[in-house]
């Protein structure tokens, strides 16, 4: 099984880690424009893998992305140098979408010419609107965001810590954009089964202020990330690796992760099974009013968006 990214900065150094660590693919082909940059992260991540499961991880060109199962496109200006850092701003990520569209107009044809049977995997921000971009480039459907799947995880991470439970025993998620516009399901919340609403009620917790308190932290976690580290890269490695996982080993798992949906026109995220052509079937959750209307406007937003980048 090989997996190639495109992008060695500090997202795609990160992803290529965790795809190590994960053991999910025999080989690691990394590209980028700065070729001995890609030359670097690689021998560096090379001299580690003697304690991983076998894998093959070299620098390329396009060419050399040949025969991927899998294609992740970390490319393009980040959250910090592309100036959407602002928690007031409600462009949130969106604002990287004209200067990355370029990125991808040049980079998109050049790995569907090397590896035209390979799933595309976006991950650069924004990744829901760039996920519509790259399947127009592709000329056709295999191509997925990492949407939402990275959110739901800090949804119950911190679900987790104010709660004093295990993330393993949440059951949250979030839908929509992977971006300010996304929304949250607090109506299915559960911990192992108890509607979250039940257990903040027996605990003498007030719902509204604590609903505030968990969408401000999950929602600029990303901009909290960077105001200390420069970068957001770890969290979305992991999740990358997953993804691909999942693909490759064709587990049928279910994610909210971003693929085209028909009836909204834009790519966002909703829970999907995954397999090795990608989405297999998408499953829409039950919501209550207020989250349905949040999720078309969110979708609303992403369409928008895409139109002038387009």
């Amino acid at each position: 099984m090989k997996i190639g990214i495109v992008g060695t900065g500090a997202v795609g150094a990160a992803c290529a880690l965790s795809v190590i660590l994960r053991g999910c693919a025999r080989e690691l082909v990394l590209c980028d424009r700065n070729r001995p940059r890609a030359k670097a992260v690689a021998t560096d991540l090379r001299y580690g893998t003697p304690l991983s499961s076998r894998v093959d991880v070299w620098d390329g060109d396009f060419d050399d992305l040949a025969d991927s199962t899998v294609v992740m496109i970390t490319a393009g200006v980040n959250e910090k140098d592309g100036g959407a850092t602002n928690r007031a701003d409600p462009a949130g990520r969106l604002r990287l979408l004209a200067t990355n569209t370029k990125t991808y107009q040049e980079i998109v044809p050049r790995i569907v010419k090397a590896a035209p049977g390979a799933l595309l995997l976006v991950v650069t921000d924004p990744p829901d609107p760039l996920a519509d971009v790259a399947r127009n480039l592709a000329g056709h459907d295999r191509v997925l965001s990492t949407g939402t799947f990275l959110d739901s995880l800090r949804f119950r991470v911190h679900l987790a810590g104010k709660l004093g439970v295990d993330p393993a025993s949440i059951e949250a998620m979030i839908i929509g954009e992977h971006g300010t516009s996304e929304v949250f399901l607090w109506s299915a919340a559960r911990i192992s089964g108890m509607p979250l609403h039940c257990v903040l009620s027996d605990s003498g917790i007030n719902y509204e202020d604590f609903r505030k308190q968990i969408e401000n932290e999950v929602r600029y976690a990303n901009i909290t990330i960077i105001e200390g580290n420069n970068a957001s890269q770890y969290g979305i490695g992991m999740v990358s690796a997953r993804i691909a996982e999942i693909i490759l080993r064709d587990e049928r798992a279910v994610l909210p992760v971003g693929v085209y949906q028909k009836s909204f026109g834009v790519t966002l995220s909703l829970p999907a099974v995954l397999g090795r052509q990608g989405a297999l079937r998408v499953l829409e959750p039950e919501m209550s009013q207020e989250e349905r209307s949040a999720l078309q406007q969110s979708a609303q937003r992403i369409k928008q968006a895409v139109r002038p980048a387009a």
